[in-house]
Order: C-alpha cells, then structure tokens, then sequence
C-alpha cells in the first residue's frame, strides 16, 4: 500500500520564515561590524582607521561592509547614532513634571556617567574633538545627530528651572553648554588622565550643580 504523500508546507508560511531568519543574521552582523569598528576608531582615530581592519576584526569579508554602509564615513556615522542616540531620545522625551529641574538633571548626569563616561563612548567623544577639525563632515553629523539635539532639551529644561525661580541666572538656560562642560572634561579625563589620578565624575558634576543650584538641593 503506498504510503500517503507528506503534506509539503505552503510557500507563504516557508518565506517569512526565512526572511526572519535572514533579517537576524544581517542585523547580528550589521551589529558585529559596528561593535569591530568602535574598536578600531578608539585605537587608531578616524583617519588611521582601515575597512580592512574592521572586517579582520568582524571576522568577515571587506566586501560585507559595503552591504551595510557605503564608506568608511558612513560607517563612523551610523556608529554615532548607534551610541548616542538612545541617549539623546532619553532627554528628549523627558515629559515636564513637577520634580525640581535639579532632580531631572540628576537623573542625566547618572546617565551621562554610566553611558558615556563609563563606557567605549567617551573614546568617541574624544576622537570627535581630536579629529573633528580635519574631517568637517563628522563633526557636523555630530553636531546636527547628538550635540544640537541634546542642547535645545537642556536648553529648555534649565529655562524651566529660571522661571520656577530655582535658578537665577537665566545664562544657564542660554548656554546650556556651562551645563554640560563638567561632562566633557570627565569624558577626556577618563581616557587620558585616569589611571595616574582617578577622577569621581558623578561627584563632579553634582558639585557643579551645587554651584549653580545652591548645595542643599536634591540627592
């Protein structure tokens, strides 16, 4: 008697499985390529950085790359974005509350120092400052991707501490740049001078905030 033929699955269910299938592997490598070369631009800067060295270090083919990201710059950009902006959405979409401005801010530098200062992304901040000058283009994408962005919702945030009177200067509100200076300093610190004098950067920065808020506000 001859056995009944296998019901064979419908192309419609086969597809989207392989295309899911697909989809994770080219994101897993996508990812591996970006993490290959946040290593490579911390050690050898924009400039000395090579598509070949990151492929050795993603462990795949140069040609890969170029199925992710057009050149060398695209690919330093879109590791920008990568980085920063979950960081920059955070601040963005911080909703007003009735919490003192003071207690927000501490919310951010506790993320500043775990995300950036503590982590691979200070290395860019300071690539970005190295090399920013040499190469315009970067250091507009910045500029336009992280930097502005994240000024405007500081910028905002302080002239709300202005009008609740828990600042008086309305300087801070505009040129949030006093804000953020204690950041970058910890972000150079880190690379540069921590291992001869280690620096406590959430001390820092709150230090900074008594001066402009006055000591005795929130912890």
């Amino acid at each position: 008697m001859p056995r009944p033929a296998r019901k064979l699955p419908k192309l419609s269910a086969v597809r989207p499985a392989a295309a899911g299938a697909r989809s994770q592997r080219g994101t897993a490598r996508r990812d591996a390529i970006l993490a290959a070369a946040l290593e490579e631009f911390s050690v050898n800067g924009f400039a000395g950085t090579r598509l070949d060295d990151v492929a050795r270090r993603a462990g795949i083919a140069k040609g890969t790359i170029y199925l992710y990201f057009s050149d060398k710059e695209t690919l330093f950009q879109e590791l920008l974005r990568s980085l920063f902006a979950p960081i920059v959405q955070a601040l963005e979409r911080m909703p007003p509350d009735t919490r003192p401005v003071r207690e927000t801010i501490e919310q951010l530098v506790d993320l500043f120092v775990r995300e950036v200062v503590g982590t691979r992304r200070r290395d860019v901040i300071r690539l970005i400052i190295a090399e920013g000058g040499r190469f315009p283009k970067l250091a507009e994408f910045h500029y336009r991707e992280v930097v502005g962005r994240a000024l405007a919702a500081l910028g905002a945030l302080m002239a709300r501490a202005v009008e609740r009177g828990e600042v008086r200067s309305f300087a801070y509100a505009r040129y949030p740049q006093l804000l953020v200076a204690p950041g970058l300093v910890a972000a150079i610190w880190g690379g540069l001078f921590e291992r001869f004098a280690p620096l406590d950067a959430a001390a820092m920065m709150r230090a900074h905030l008594d001066i402009i808020f006055g000591e005795g506000g929130a912890r």
